[in-house]
């Protein structure tokens, strides 16, 4: 087929109005369906990947942005990594910027979606039987795909940009590729299409099929055979084979396995992977005609034998046989069951143990499935009256559904709650959902029930056990439990540093001090990025007077999170018990200025300027943590040493007294009041 003959088929293009509409209505849409998740919180892996992500902190030096965390959603993934950097710039920890970018990337994708869908309408193996609708067509389809409650889990899930933005860039390679067939100076977007291909390959793995299915759409739509294919475009081809080659270096920089959560040497066994795989593509599937109880994490599940898989395995070799055979015979029915498989084919041959089924894979495989139900009530109903009615009840239910979707993840107490509820046997959500409990107050104790129910499930589930020793330590008398459950969690996984580092915490406090700073030690060799390990071990060594070494590690600790206020504070105790005081002061004001609320700063600030005779603005900043937390017993103390040297003994026994309320038992209380009672 000449390029005449093609670019003949795309004079009609629409006009700007036309144009400007359709993406105005795109964007609406999708803004009604998706406003409401715009205040959700961060919640379960955007914590590790976001949260405490120090390589997004800031945009230079570029070569940092480039090296994600391992171990994390965005470890391998350097262009999702550097969104994620821009950001932290504009709005910091504030979700609804990260929301708002997730939401601007769908919109990008469906705009993408669009333009693939309408140029390929217009090709002249399908413009005779949809050309003359193509637009209206395509508007339909891709507001469908936006509005398909089946994607809120890619776009509503903050660190799931991941899989949207790829699905921006594989579109984007498409359209480019469309755009560069069409023209007649085509090097401007074969260009486009490989730098569309590289960013792709930087942000997901799955967008491997992508030079594959150009091939494909190629031979099926514009050349009609491989070899023509190859002949015209031979080039272009090996350029897109060509970008295989960073996105083999980012895997091997994982170790080939994402660090141990995917891959053929990870805990997954790959037959009992690939029998589960049965269950979940007819899963996806059905969810995509049938988008109800979504589900948002389906945890490690894995099919234990063939039978179990027998079910399902009758449709997924039905789908297989139709693609097979639509390429055959029907290629453009053909191609949309191969997109749909190919898309999901690197997830469901290679085995990924952090979880086994997940729709946000979907993003995506469901819009083969939408353009077959669109073009199928297109070729029922014709262009008449009625299929645009169904085009329009099918986008205001998808958009209802969605916005309902998206309420559950207004907290992360509804989100796990409502996968609890779906998914009962699922370890992990049960562990989750008592994360949430945990913050709640007066809900620890369900919280408790919650780790121990997943520790039935799963006996060797070392987060449950992590997470049980972090709500033990809140409850009195129960630290000797807390221990158990950390050295249960470190047992299970010696190179859990956060377990070891909670370990050490619990240990210090009960006065075990060799043992807790052996455990320090072990979190920053797991993980020698990992400052609150540093800031807890230099606060340690500090208090038993090893402060050069205390000093070094908390100076650590800030340079990996330069907002990290607790170090600063701590660093700022380190200075002041090494006579630094001036450099104390600075220490103590920078983190209330990260902090402004953070009442034992601004106590030992205010401490600080009455020993040196500046006592009117220490008491300031005194009287400043009481108001912070008003049962702060070393504040009022503070305040009753500092009304002392200001002479005013009766408001200073006042203090004093109001700290033998709070505790009791404190003896330089008890002995502040008898000193004053003397001098009266």
């Amino acid at each position: 087929m000449s390029k005449e003959a093609v670019s003949g088929h795309l004079r009609k293009a629409p006009s700007r109005s036309q144009t400007l509409a359709a993406v105005f209505g795109i964007t609406l849409c999708a803004v009604l369906a998706y406003g409401n998740s715009l205040r959700a919180p961060f919640v379960f892996d955007d914590g590790p990947a976001i949260l405490s992500n120090a390589s997004i902190r800031g945009l230079w030096p570029a070569w940092g942005l480039l090296s994600p965390p391992s171990g994390t959603t965005l470890s391998g993934r350097p262009v999702a990594n550097l969104t994620f950097a821009v950001n932290y710039a504009m709005g910091a920890d504030d979700p609804s910027g990260y929301h708002a970018f997730n939401l601007a990337i769908h919109i990008l994708a469906g705009l993408a979606l669009f333009g693939v869908v309408r140029r390929t309408l217009l090709l002249p193996i399908l413009s005779g039987r949809f050309g003359r609708d193509a637009f209206p067509l395509a508007l339909a389809i891709a507001l469908l795909w936006v509005l398909h409650p089946l994607n809120t889990e890619a776009v509503t899930y903050i660190v799931q940009r991941v899989e949207s933005l790829m699905g921006l860039f594989y579109l984007l390679t498409m359209y480019c590729f469309i755009r560069s067939v069409e023209s007649q100076g085509p090097v401007r977007w074969q260009i486009c299409t490989v730098a569309a291909c590289l960013l792709g390959m930087a942000t997901k793995e799955v967008m491997a099929t992508a030079p594959l299915m150009i091939l494909l759409f190629d031979r099926t739509f514009v050349a009609g055979n491989f070899r023509d294919a190859w002949r015209r475009r031979g080039r272009l081809y090996l350029c897109l084979a060509a970008t295989w080659v960073p996105l083999g270096l980012l895997v091997s920089g994982t170790h080939w396995s994402r660090h141990g959560s995917a891959g053929f040497n990870g805990s997954v066994e790959p037959v009992s992977y690939w029998l589960t795989q049965f269950e979940a593509i007819s899963r996806y599937l059905w969810l995509s005609v049938w988008p109800r109880r979504l589900v948002f994490d389906y945890g490690p599940y894995l099919i234990g034998s063939p039978g179990e898989a027998f079910s399902y395995a009758p449709a997924v070799a039905a789908l297989f046989a139709l693609t097979v055979v639509g390429l055959w015979r029907r290629p453009a029915l053909g191609f949309l069951g191969a997109w749909f498989l190919a898309v999901l084919a690197p997830t469901s041959i290679v085995p990924v143990a952090t979880q086994t089924m997940a729709e946000h894979r979907m993003y995506l495989p469901v819009a083969a499935v939408i353009t077959i139900v669109v073009l199928g009530i297109y070729a029922i109903a014709g262009s008449g009256r009625l299929c645009w009615v169904a085009y329009a009840s099918l986008a205001l239910g998808l958009g209802i559904a969605t916005a309902r979707r998206n309420g559950v993840y207004g907290s992360e107490l509804t989100l796990w709650g409502d996968t609890v509820a779906k998914r009962p046997d699922n370890p992990r959500a049960r562990c989750s959902l008592g994360f949430a409990l945990s913050s709640v107050p007066g809900k620890l104790p369900q919280a408790i029930s919650e780790y121990e129910t997943a520790i039935r499930i799963h006996p060797n589930y070392s987060e449950a056990y992590n997470d049980l020793g972090i709500a033990l330590q809140g409850m009195p008398g129960r630290s000797n439990d807390a221990i158990q459950s950390f050295e249960e969690a470190v047992r299970i996984r010696p190179d859990f540093a956060e377990a070891n580092n909670n370990l050490g915490m619990v240990l210090a406090q009960a006065g075990r001090v060799p043992e807790a700073i052996q455990h320090y030690q072990e979190a920053l060799r797991t993980r020698p990025d990992y400052p609150e390990a540093a800031c807890n071990l230099g606060s340690l060594l500090c208090g038993i007077g090893r402060v050069p070494d205390g000093i070094q590690l908390l100076e650590t600790a800030i340079r990996m999170k330069p907002d990290y206020a607790r170090a600063i504070f701590f660093l700022g105790n380190a200075l002041a018990q090494s006579g630094r005081i001036p450099e104390a002061i600075e220490h103590y004001k920078e983190a209330l200025r990260i902090r402004p609320d953070f009442a034992e700063a601004s106590n030992n600030l205010g401490m600080i300027l009455c020993r040196t005779g500046r006592t009117d603005e220490g008491m300031g900043y005194i009287e400043a943590a009481i108001r912070a937390q008003p049962d702060f017993v070393q504040a009022h103390f503070s305040r009753g040493a500092a009304l002392m040297q200001l002479g005013r003994k009766a408001e200073a026994n006042a203090e004093f007294e109001r700290v033998l309320q709070l505790r009791p038992e404190d003896p330089m209380a008890r002995r502040m009041i008898e000193m004053i009672r003397s001098q009266q």
